[in-house]
């Protein structure tokens, strides 16, 4: 009869950490398999949708054709859609299209007073939401966003309403953040579990499938180091020519490796858009959470000088100041003034393959353009930064294309996990079945 060799330290952790990396993977397999390949689907969803509505976002350029002025361009797009332009989006392409974020003005709708015990119940719950919100210093409730008009920045044409058009390229990535999301559930009018909302019924699912995954990637790094150093390289390679059971077993150990780092960023990320708690917990976790009462520091204002007529500049003016502070190509993104007293917001982004989805701030005075205050991003506290990116680095276009191809290939090794976990499972389950099953025999047979 042999004896069993005692098993050492670390065989015992690998064993205790392949277990629980078994069971995470079986509890949340199919949820990570529809959130997974559904964000794979999602993270060229701009590029997707200026394909299919290309007229939106191109624009014939000529040579020697020159933009009208900006203040002529919100006057067109004022008269045509008949609300308040708050923002302009000015690309350093000169064959895109200029987009003007307009706040429509809202319908009266007859019959408001009959309405209005439906309009209390609506005013509660958003009032609830808003204070679960706080602790997690969520926005708060607003209003209609404003709508995206493109506009031919060389003849005044307003295009069309981005926000509004319809295309199966984008009702295609519509369902796809949905099913991302929510699992489709809030395509579901009436409750499937109680009260609870269907929306965040779905939530609830996607975020906790997505922690198990999280917990998955940590625990699969641990089981992926070898007992030996030596041995690593075998955790590298794809072996072909060996039978389907080990060629799918080194794609799940070597892809699984490859992509660690871009399926952690996505998996820790992720949850805070499900859990209030979480959000919260991530913030204090980078240092930037902002308790309950928190008011930041008012940004700067406008000064209006005595004996001075107190007219706003061009925006040309904030523009030719943006490009002297901020000294490289890029996209420009303008809040305009709600006031007399408020300040000019320029947002400038650089553009390119690596471009960084994070932008440098500026906040101007709109008499002279003086610079009121400026917030480049690179100069800002790893933690800010980090806190600042949370969405890029969810999303993939922290650096551009550069990285929406990375998260792309990382998205499609994701899906493929728990389809070759699972096969590595049922492998090893028939092995030991066969195994007991032979027991018997072997002991007659003594």
């Amino acid at each position: 009869m042999k004896q069993s060799t005692p098993r050492s330290a670390w065989q015992i952790t690998r064993k205790l950490f392949n277990d629980i990396h078994l069971w995470l993977g079986l509890a949340s397999g199919i949820i990570v398999i529809v959130v997974c390949l559904s964000g794979t689907l999602y993270v060229f969803n701009t590029e997707v949708k200026e394909m299919s509505t290309p007229e939106l976002y191109k624009v014939g350029h000529t040579a020697g054709a020159v933009a009208l002025p900006i203040e002529e361009l919100i006057g067109k797009v004022k008269a045509n859609t008949g609300g308040k332009v708050v923002s302009v989006k000015i690309p350093s392409d000169p064959n895109r299209t200029y987009q003007f974020m307009v706040k429509m003005k809202e319908e009266k709708k007859e019959g408001e007073a009959a309405k209005a015990p439906a309009k209390e119940e609506k005013d509660k719950e958003e009032k609830d939401k808003a204070e679960k919100g706080k602790a997690g210093k969520d926005k708060p409730a607003e209003g209609k966003r404003p709508s995206a008009f493109a506009v031919n920045q060389y003849t005044g044409e307003v295009i069309g309403n981005i926000s509004e058009t319809k295309s199966t390229a984008a009702s295609f990535m519509k369902t796809m953040f949905s099913l991302h999301r929510w699992l489709l559930l809030d395509k579901i009018e009436k409750p499937v579990f109680g009260e609870l909302e269907n929306r965040k019924l779905g939530s609830y699912i996607s975020g906790a499938a997505t922690i198990l995954f999280t917990l998955g990637v940590i625990t699969g790094m641990v089981i992926w180091f070898p007992q030996r150093l030596k041995s690593w390289k075998q955790g590298l390679k794809v072996r072909w020519k060996g039978s389907w059971k080990r060629t799918n077993h080194d794609l799940h150990n070597s892809l699984g490796f490859y992509a660690c780092i871009f399926l952690f960023l996505m998996g820790i990320t992720g949850p805070q858009w499900s859990f209030p708690w979480y959000r919260e917990a991530l913030r204090k976790t980078l240092g930037t959470y902002q308790p309950e009462g928190f008011e930041p520091p008012k940004d700067p204002v406008s000064v209006i000088k005595a004996g001075t007529a107190g007219a706003p500049l061009n925006i040309a003016d904030y523009l030719k100041k943006a490009d002297a502070v901020l000294p490289y190509p890029g996209d420009y993104s303008i809040s305009l003034p709600k006031d007399s007293i408020s300040a000019i917001a320029i947002t400038k982004n650089k553009v390119g393959f690596f471009a960084p989805s994070a932008g440098d701030k500026l906040l101007l005075d709109q008499y002279t353009a003086g610079v009121l205050k400026i917030e480049v991003f690179k100069d800002k506290p790893f933690n800010e930064r980090i806190s600042g990116s949370i969405k890029a680095l969810h999303l993939g276009d922290v650096y551009g294309m550069f990285t929406k191809i990375i998260y792309f290939l990382a998205c499609l090794i994701a899906t493929s996990l728990p389809i070759t976990g699972t096969l590595i499972w049922l492998n090893k389950m028939k092995k030991k079945t066969k195994k007991v099953k032979q027991k018997p025999a072997m002991q007659l047979s003594a």
